[in-house]
């Protein structure tokens, strides 16, 4: 299931910065638009990936898992 995301992305002098409006934490920069568009996708995906290693660890050895639309 590919879910989709909104990449906030701005120009500062010589560098492109940008943010995932969705989630705290996901911010990049680059020296192009680009680079910073893989960049911010990339650091998307391990983060999406790392936070539910994590939550599978915390909730140990019992657990379900529903979906949740909202």
């Amino acid at each position: 299931m590919e879910r989709e995301f909104t990449a906030v992305i701005k120009q500062d002098g010589k560098w492109w910065i940008g943010w995932i409006e969705e989630l705290p934490g996901i911010n990049c920069q680059e020296s192009s638009r680009d680079k910073l568009l893989e960049t911010i996708k990339d650091t998307l995906k391990e983060a999406l990936e790392f936070n539910k290693l994590d939550a599978l660890s915390a909730a140990g050895s019992s657990f379900s898992e529903e979906r949740i639309a909202v």
